[in-house]
C-alpha cells in the first residue's frame, strides 16, 4: 500500500509539472501574438505581387486617388461663396460719431461744411457695400473667391468681392476721392480711419454648411469590392486599378477598430490554437520520448525554442520590422538533432513553424518553405563533429530555400521578368545567421547541461592538457585508454550507440590512475608497490582511482557525461584479485566484500556498458599465455557472461542481441590487435 501511494504521489507531481510547462508555454506565446488586424503587405505599381492569393475579407469601397479628389474639390470650390452678415448698426454708429466729432473738433480743421457732407456721403456708400478686415480680404483673394453671400435682414444676395472694401481700401477711398475739390492734406489730418469699422462679419456656421453641401456632392469611391472577391494572385502585375484597390484595402485596415467582443474572440481562438499544438507536442514526448521529461535540460531546451521563435516572429510582424524570412528557423532542428534526436527535432520544428504562422496573413508559403528547410537541415547534419559540417549545412538549407521558392514563383508567374529577387536576399541573410549555430552550441551546453559531439571531439584530442599529462605520468594507462577508445567505438557503431561519446569516455575513464600510476600493472617496470601492502590496502588504492578520477575531472571542468564513464566503468564490481587473494589467505574468516567493492554505480547507458565490457576484456587479455582464436573467444565470453550474471547491466537499456554483437566485435578486434607476425627468413651464405 505504501509503495502504491508513493507511485501515486509521484505521478501527480509529474502531472503538475507538465501542466505548469503547458501553461507557461501557451501563456508566453499568446501574450505576444498580435490581436489587431494589420495590413502587412508591401507593393508598388507596375511590380509583380510577391505574396499568395489575396481575397477581400470584408466589403470596402475603392477610393479615388488623393490627387484626383483634390482636383475635384478645387473644381467644385469655385462655386463656393462664403457668408457674411452685414451690420447696419456699425455703419450708422460710425457716421453719427463722425458728425459729433465734426461739430466738436473737426470743424476747426475743415471749416467748410462741404467737406463734412462729402465725407458723410462717402461713409454711407462704403458701409452700404460693406467693409471686411484686411486679413479676410487677403484670404478671399488667395482662395480665388470672386463673390460672397451678404446677409442683410435675413435676405441673402451675391456680391462681388471687387465691390466690397477692406479697411485699407476704404481709407484710401475717403482720402483720394475727388481730390480736385477736396484737399487731401486736410482730410488726412482728420484721422478718418477712426470711422472705418468692418461691418461684414464672417458667418462661420452658414459658410461651413454651404461648403459641406458642395463637398457632399463629390463621390470618394470609384467602385466597390465585395467580401470574398479576388484582388490579386502571386506574380500578377499591379496595374493602376489594382493599386487603387490595394491602397483602399490598406486604408480600410487602418480605419477598422475592433470591438471588445472581437478582440476577446480573437484571444480565445489564439489560446485554443496554441494549446492544441503544444498538447500535440507534449503527447508526442509522452508516447515516444518519455525519458525527456525526467531531464530538465531536455525539456528546457525544447520549450525554450518553441517559445522563442513564435515570440520573436510576433514582435517583428507587430512592428513591421524587416522580413520574417531572415530568421534562421532551421537553427531549431539543427541544435535539437545535435543534442537530442532527429525525430524530436522535426516534430519541434513543425510545431514551432505552425505557431509562427498564426502571426502571418499568408501562412501557407511560410509553412512550406520552413518545413522543407528544416528537413534539409536535419538531413545534412546528422552528427556534428567539425565546423565545416555546419557551413555545408547552412549552404544546403539556403539552396533548399531558393530552389523551392523559385519553383513556387514559376508556378504563379507568366514570364521570367516577373520573378522577384528580394526574397533571395532574405534567404542569404538567413544562411549567414545559421553559421552562428556553432557559437550558440557552447552556450546551450552550459545552460542546459548538454555535451555536443564537437566538444567530445575536442576532448578526445590527445594534444590537450589532460591527455598530454596522462601520456607522460601514466604512459601504460594512456596506451590502454587509446586501445579501449578504438575497441569501444567499433562496438558502438555496430549496435547504433554514440561512438564519439564512448570513445571520449574511454579516453578519460582511468585518469584517476595519474595520481598513483605505479600501483597499476600497465605502468610498472619490474617493481610492484603492492608487495609492501596488505590486500585491503591495495584494494583501497585501486578503488580510489575512481574517486580520484571524478575529482580530477570536476577540477578540469569535464562534462557530466564523461564523469559518468569514470564512475561506472567498474560499476559495483569487486577488485577480484585482492578479494580472492584475501579469502585464500583467511580461509576460516567470513570476508566482508564491501572494502573490496567499487563505489559504482552500475552502467545506466549503452555506452557505459560497452566501456565496462571493453575495459575488463582488454585488461584480462594481457594475461593470456597465448593469443589464439579459441583463447580470445573463451576470454571474451567468460568475462562478459560473468558481468551479465552479476547483474551489472540491469539498469542499462542494452539487449542480449547487442551484447552478442559486442562480443563478436571484441573477438575480431582482439585477434587483430594480438596477431602474430611471420618471421622473415635469413639469407643463406
Amino acid at each position: 500500500m505504501r509503495n502504491f501511494q508513493q507511485n501515486n504521489n509521484f505521478s501527480y507531481k509529474d502531472l503538475a509539472r507538465k501542466c505548469l510547462i503547458f501553461i507557461i508555454t501557451v501563456a508566453g506565446i499568446v501574450y505576444f501574438l498580435p490581436r489587431e488586424g494589420k495590413f502587412n503587405y508591401q507593393f508598388d505599381i507596375n511590380k509583380p505581387w510577391k505574396y499568395g492569393l489575396l481575397q477581400a475579407s470584408f466589403d470596402f469601397p475603392i477610393y479615388k486617388d488623393e490627387q484626383e479628389v483634390k482636383h475635384e474639390q478645387d473644381s467644385i470650390m469655385a462655386d463656393f461663396h462664403p457668408y457674411f452678415q452685414l451690420s447696419e448698426t456699425i455703419g450708422k454708429q460710425a457716421i453719427d460719431q463722425f458728425k459729433k466729432d465734426y461739430d466738436k473738433n473737426l470743424r476747426r480743421i475743415i471749416p467748410d461744411p462741404g467737406y463734412a457732407h462729402h465725407i458723410e456721403h462717402l461713409l454711407k456708400d462704403i458701409y452700404a457695400k460693406g467693409i471686411i478686415t484686411f486679413e479676410e480680404y487677403d484670404s478671399l483673394y488667395k482662395d480665388s473667391i470672386l463673390s460672397i453671400q451678404v446677409v442683410n435682414k435675413n435676405i441673402s444676395f451675391l456680391q462681388s468681392v471687387s465691390e466690397i472694401y477692406n479697411t485699407k481700401h476704404a481709407y484710401e477711398t475717403l482720402i483720394n476721392s475727388d481730390s480736385l475739390h477736396y484737399n487731401k492734406a486736410l482730410l488726412q489730418r482728420c484721422n478718418l480711419n477712426n470711422y472705418l469699422t468692418p461691418n461684414l462679419i464672417y458667418d462661420i456656421e452658414k459658410s461651413n454648411a454651404a461648403k459641406n453641401d458642395l463637398l457632399s456632392t463629390i463621390t470618394w469611391a470609384n467602385g466597390f469590392v465585395m467580401n470574398g472577391q479576388k484582388i490579386i494572385d502571386r506574380g500578377e502585375i499591379i496595374d493602376t486599378h489594382t493599386y487603387s484597390i490595394l491602397k483602399s484595402l490598406q486604408k480600410e485596415w487602418e480605419k477598422r477598430d475592433e470591438t471588445v467582443t472581437e478582440k476577446r474572440l480573437t484571444l480565445l481562438g489564439q489560446i485554443i490554437f496554441v494549446s492544441i499544438l503544444i498538447s500535440c507536442f507534449m503527447v508526442y514526448l509522452a508516447l515516444f520520448r518519455r525519458d525527456y521529461y525526467k531531464k530538465k535540460g531536455n525539456i528546457g531546451l525544447l520549450f525554450s525554442f518553441i517559445l522563442f521563435f513564435p515570440i520573436i516572429t510576433a514582435i517583428m510582424v507587430s512592428h513591421n520590422f524587416m522580413s520574417v524570412y531572415i530568421l534562421p528557423y532551421a537553427m531549431l532542428p539543427l541544435i535539437i538533432s545535435i543534442f537530442l534526436d532527429s525525430r524530436t527535432a522535426f516534430m519541434a520544428h513543425v510545431i514551432t513553424i505552425l505557431l509562427c504562422s498564426i502571426c502571418l496573413r499568408t501562412p501557407h508559403e511560410f509553412i512550406l518553405l520552413q518545413t522543407v528547410a528544416g528537413m534539409a537541415g536535419i538531413y545534412s547534419l546528422r552528427e556534428l563533429s567539425q565546423r565545416s559540417q555546419l557551413l555545408q549545412s547552412a549552404l544546403f538549407i539556403t539552396i533548399a530555400y531558393c530552389v523551392l521558392y523559385f519553383a513556387i514563383d514559376l508556378i504563379h508567374v507568366d514570364e521570367l521578368a516577373q520573378l522577384s529577387t528580394k526574397m533571395y536576399i532574405n534567404f542569404i541573410i538567413n544562411g549567414i545567421l545559421l553559421l552562428f549555430t556553432y557559437s550558440l552550441l557552447l552556450i546551450f551546453e552550459k545552460i542546459f547541461g548538454f555535451t555536443s559531439n564537437v566538444t567530445l571531439v575536442e576532448l578526445s584530442n590527445i594534444n590537450n592538457k589532460l591527455m598530454r599529462e596522462m601520456s607522460e605520468v601514466a604512459p601504460g594507462t594512456f596506451q590502454h585508454s587509446l586501445q579501449l577508445a578504438n575497441l569501444t567505438a567499433a562496438a558502438a557503431n555496430r549496435i547504433g550507440a554514440n561512438s564519439q561519446l564512448v570513445r571520449t569516455g574511454a579516453m578519460y575513464h582511468d585518469i584517476g590512475k595519474m595520481l598513483n600510476p605505479a600501483f597499476f600493472t600497465e605502468n610498472q617496470s619490474g617493481v610492484n608497490p603492492h608487495d609492501q601492502l596488505n590486500y585491503k590496502q591495495s584494494a583501497q588504492i585501486v578503488i580510489n582511482h575512481i574517486t580520484d578520477g571524478v575529482k580530477l575531472a570536476e577540477k578540469n571542468n569535464l562534462p557530466q557525461v564523461i564523469i559518468d564513464f569514470i564512475r561506472t566503468h567498474h560499476g559495483r564490481g569487486l577488485t577480484k584479485y585482492f578479494y580472492i587473494s584475501y579469502q585464500n589467505e583467511h580461509p576460516d574468516e567470513k570476508v566482508d566484500p564491501e572494502p573490496f567493492r567499487y563505489p559504482g554505480p552500475n552502467p545506466f547507458t549503452k555506452e557505459q556498458a560497452i566501456l565496462m565490457m571493453a575495459d575488463s576484456v582488454e585488461a584480462a587479455s594481457r594475461s593470456l599465455k597465448e593469443y589464439t582464436e579459441e583463447s580470445i573467444s573463451c576470454l571474451v565470453d567468460k568475462i562478459i557472461d560473468g558481468q551479465v550474471q552479476d547483474g551489472y547491466f540491469k539498469e542499462c537499456p542494452i539487449t542480449f542481441k547487442d551484447i552478442a554483437t559486442i562480443k563478436t566485435i571484441f573477438k575480431e578486434k582482439l585477434k587483430t590487435m594480438y596477431h602474430t607476425r611471420i618471421s622473415y627468413p635469413e639469407l643463406k651464405k
